[in-house]
């Protein structure tokens, strides 16, 4: 599938971007490089990428796709959560001091990609068994199959109601909880056999599959996918300059509602008590929200993509370093 995958509203994504020449530009989740190849063409000849992403197979296609413009890429693996801390962005003045290396713009595509999706033995997807792991980093230790079958009954349901927004979390958690006393659950297809057992008969008719959101919340839960987005967000809001561009798509309710507050957080110009008669903190905004209500896909794309449907994108300007006097 590598070659043939769509980036999501890549359109709109330049439109917001704007790239030009000489720009250093952050794809944070460069995934297979469909995003990060438009944003090269369109930065050409001298603007420059920096492609982030956990997941080495997708770096090693991305890399091979955008070969063409190896002069102007530099691929790391790592989380975008942690863009701060990476040497790309910083740069010598001397041997005594380093500075920030200022970003023009930096694109967050969140979710799971095509390809973990269609490759059975990342076991992401219930549409093809395969073990259930669902690590982005698969260096890590914490698995699916590690939390399905160790985890209580209890915490399986939190996680499925928290981050799956679940109705049925407490019967699922229960069926997995007496599946596993049997035999270990160790294939993507046998949490779904277990999920469509938990449901009763007359809420499977479902738009979308039901295993769904227990996949989504299991996805979540071991690669910290929230906690991370709220930490990327603001070393992204720190490492633009001024002017520039900070695009995130979101998938699903719970990242577009982090999206969504995190730049009203960063957007706002007082941070006094609610009941303070006048503004004295003085503090300054960092971010100008750019799109009042987020960006969805035209009904073409979706026909060309259905996997596009679900995806909001929501863009912010750097206007002002974050500051609040003392």
């Amino acid at each position: 599938m590598g070659q043939g995958h769509i980036p999501v509203l890549v359109d709109e994504v330049i439109q917001f971007l704007q790239p030009k020449n000489h720009g250093f530009y952050v794809d944070g989740t460069v995934g297979l490089g469909g995003h990060a190849a438009v944003i090269l063409q369109k930065s050409a000849p001298e603007g420059f990428l920096l492609g982030i992403d956990l997941d080495v197979e997708a770096l090693a296609i991305a890399e091979e796709r955008l070969h063409k413009y190896k002069e102007r890429v530099t691929f790391v693996g790592d989380n975008f959560a942690h863009l701060d801390q990476l040497p790309q962005l910083h740069r010598s003045r001397d041997s005594q001091e380093t500075t920030v290396r200022q970003v023009d713009g930096i694109l967050l595509d969140l979710g799971v990609s095509s390809l973990q999706l269609d490759t059975p033995t990342r076991g992401f997807s219930f549409n093809h068994s395969g073990p259930l792991d669902m690590r982005m980093d698969a260096s890590q230790a914490l698995s699916a199959a590690h939390v399905v079958n160790r985890h209580p009954e209890d915490a399986l349901a939190t996680i499925f109601t928290q981050l799956g927004q679940e109705r049925w979390s407490k019967k699922i958690a229960r069926q997995i909880v007496h599946a596993r006393r049997r035999k270990p659950i160790s294939t993507t297809g046998q949490l779904a056999e277990i999920v469509l057992e938990a449901i009763p008969p007359k809420s499977t008719g479902w738009r979308i599959h039901p295993a769904t959101r227990v996949f989504q919340a299991l996805r979540i839960y071991i690669n910290d996918e929230l906690k991370n987005l709220h930490s990327g967000i603001h070393c992204a809001a720190s490492a633009l300059k001024p002017g520039g561009r900070l695009c995130i798509i979101s998938f699903h309710s719970l990242e577009d509602r982090i999206v969504k507050e995190q730049f009203r957080a960063l957007s706002r110009a007082c941070i006094c008590p609610p009941k303070a008669p006048i503004c004295m903190c003085q503090h300054t905004p960092t971010l100008e929200i750019l799109t009042k209500r987020p960006i969805i896909p035209t009904p073409d794309e979706i026909r060309r993509n259905p996997r596009s449907r679900s995806a909001k994108l929501r863009v912010a300007m750097k206007i002002h370093e974050s500051k609040t006097p003392d």
